[in-house]
């Protein structure tokens, strides 16, 4: 049998704090039922060490058959006070205590959950009771010896503390719940200090240090350690003295403040100060200086008085002075104003061509691919043809010697000769071809070096004079720009000039006139052409006097339908300006004139 304090020590390993889950009820100082975890209930313990990890399967719990996990012990059996002593067969063949979750191995000896685990933890285990080996897979749950062993009667766990139940072992954790002798802490949660279940009421009606209370005061409700502070720092209605020690020896801390201001031992400065009066003093002191002194407060005023008149007659003339150059001001800001918009109305145009710049950029950019592309393949033409040509030189030095040597040659000479021959024929028709090639090759790069791609054409037009004699002579009547294209998949158009013009315009104008020509991409793309075209001489001098001239295509023109030749008629301008004022204007410079095509492609769909 053992002593009721080995009983009670015992108990408390069996209640871990961690492992209990089930609430407890019991009763504050008002008389309100307070719910208490076990957690906060169990008796304090040395934390335990770490349960090893559960060899059993996932469907064999450490709880089941509704055992709560917190009901058992840590490691070992159970060490209740039994009734009756249990008998051998309920005992651990390892820890001698009453068995705890019993397992039973294949020599039929039975141990408790957490014993067999450690023994399985060691290397080579073996049975303590015959030495038998054990293996994990053949040791089986007891379910049994389980039941027959939470049917034994216990006392209860608080036994030291007077408790005299009795009950089965599966009835403890509810009999704990409402035990009167069960050790359980303070429900409140800041007192440290721990009780029987039964002496709750007492202590949270006068023991609890942390029970709540009532200022006498102000009547507010708070902890009892609390009460002593809110009474020397915050309660607005507890007595204070006054710190200048007047007749008012206590009054309420919230009418402290304005007690202050009609004090009569308070120190105050004579409310004159701003104007000069120095004096400080109680305020039982204050209404003798103010009749005392009320002719020096008058001329302290009258001072004052004096001297902001002065600063109000300075004040207006310089307003006045300020006033008279508001007009000027006022002007300058509506200059200031106009000269603003103008710079933003700049600014935009700067950016619109900024926008443009970069749009041109981009179209150059592709552009200057395109030429690079063209060049690789001129570099490997012109290597090649650079092939052929030491092939020919070889073939021609070959021939020579043969000339030579077959002076006195003989019929197989003669052959060989003849197979020179041809094969050096061959190679000039080659030659031929690669030098037609690659001068179709520079034209193609001449051409993709000045087109444009965004619808405008700028055509220079060198050695004016020149090309005008020849003009006038007949020689050569039109000159035609380089093409120019609406994008890259749009259409292609050029312009033709006539310096010495054209029907009406012939002898006496220069006509220019405007060309649709045959594009790679005429069969995605809207006819008849109708885009509006603008054609401009430009002038080169400082004042930027452009001549030009604008049109909408006629739709029913054969000039805008889609080419069939290489270019439609020309549509344009047979007077488009006079030769008088082309000559004597600025339009000419270095014997070099401008001629700019325009075609707006705002509104013209993707192919």
């Amino acid at each position: 049998m053992r002593s009721p304090l080995e009983t009670r020590r015992l108990g408390a390993e069996l209640w871990p704090a961690e492992e209990i889950h089930v609430m407890s009820a019991g009763r504050s100082a008002d008389g309100r039922e307070v719910q208490i975890p076990l957690q906060q209930v169990a008796p304090s313990v040395v934390t335990p060490p770490q349960r090893p990890a559960n060899p059993w399967t996932p469907s064999d719990p450490p709880t089941s058959q509704g055992v709560p996990a917190g009901f058992l012990p840590i490691h070992g059996g159970f060490r209740d006070h039994f009734v009756n002593p249990p008998e051998n067969k309920y005992r651990c063949e390892e820890c001698g205590l009453v068995l705890c979750q019993p397992r039973q191995t294949e020599c039929g000896h039975r141990f408790c959950q957490s014993c067999i685990n450690s023994i399985l933890s060691r290397p080579k285990p073996v049975c303590p009771a015959d030495m038998e080996p054990l293996f994990k897979d053949k040791i089986f749950r007891d379910v049994c010896c389980h039941r027959e062993i939470m049917a034994l009667n216990v006392y209860c766990r608080s036994e030291a503390n007077g408790c005299q139940e009795q009950m089965s072992l599966h009835q403890i954790p509810d009999h704990l719940n409402v035990c009167p002798f069960f050790e359980v802490p303070c429900p409140l949660g800041k007192c440290k200090e721990r009780m029987m279940r039964k002496e709750i009421p007492d202590h949270l009606s006068w023991k609890c240090k942390h029970r709540e209370t009532t200022c006498e005061f102000c009547m507010t409700k708070m902890p009892l350690t609390d009460l002593q502070k809110h009474k020397e720092t915050v309660c607005p209605t507890f007595p204070v003295s006054c710190p200048n020690h007047c007749s008012f020896s206590s009054l309420p801390r919230s009418e402290l403040s304005s007690h202050q201001h009609d004090c009569p031992k308070a120190q105050v400065s004579c409310q004159f100060h701003r104007y000069g009066c120095t004096f400080k003093g109680l305020n039982q002191d204050m209404r003798q200086h103010e009749s005392t002194s009320a002719a020096e407060h008058l001329r302290m005023m009258a001072t004052r008085n004096s001297t902001l008149e002065n600063k109000v007659e300075d004040v207006k003339a310089e307003l006045l002075e300020r006033y008279k150059v508001l007009p000027a001001l006022s002007s300058r800001l509506s200059e200031l104003e106009n000269q603003n918009d103008e710079l933003r109305e700049k600014n935009r145009q700067m950016e619109q061509k900024l926008a443009a710049m970069q749009k041109l950029m981009s179209s150059h950019s592709e552009k200057l691919l395109e030429v690079e592309l063209e060049l690789r393949s001129l570099r490997v033409l012109r290597d090649e043809v650079e092939s052929l040509r030491g092939t020919l030189e070889n073939v021609r030095t070959r021939l020579n010697a043969l000339e030579q040597g077959g002076r006195s040659g003989t019929g197989s000479t003669t052959h060989t000769l003849a197979s020179l021959e041809t094969q050096l024929s061959r190679h000039d028709d080659m030659l031929s071809v690669h030098e037609i090639r690659l001068a179709d090759m520079d034209l193609r790069f001449q051409v993709l070096e000045t087109a444009s791609y965004n619808g405008t054409l700028i055509w220079k037009i060198r050695d004016y004079k020149r090309r005008k004699q020849e003009a006038v002579a007949g020689k050569t009547l039109s000159l035609y720009s380089q093409p120019f294209y609406t994008g890259y998949f749009g259409y292609k158009m050029c312009a033709r000039v006539y310096l010495n013009g054209d029907g009406m315009g012939k002898g006496t104008h220069l006509s220019l006139f405007f060309v649709v020509m045959k594009g790679e991409y005429d069969a995605l793309l809207p006819w008849p052409f109708k885009q509006k075209v603008t054609l401009m001489l430009m002038d080169q001098g400082p004042s930027r006097k452009h001549l030009g001239d604008a049109f909408k295509p006629d739709p029913n023109s054969s000039s805008f339908k889609r080419p069939s030749a290489e270019m439609n008629i020309a549509s344009g301008c047979p007077l488009f300006v006079s030769q008088s004022v082309l000559e004597t204007g600025s339009y000419i410079k270095e014997d070099t004139i401008f001629i700019k095509v325009t075609v707006d492609t705002s509104d013209l769909p993707d192919p």
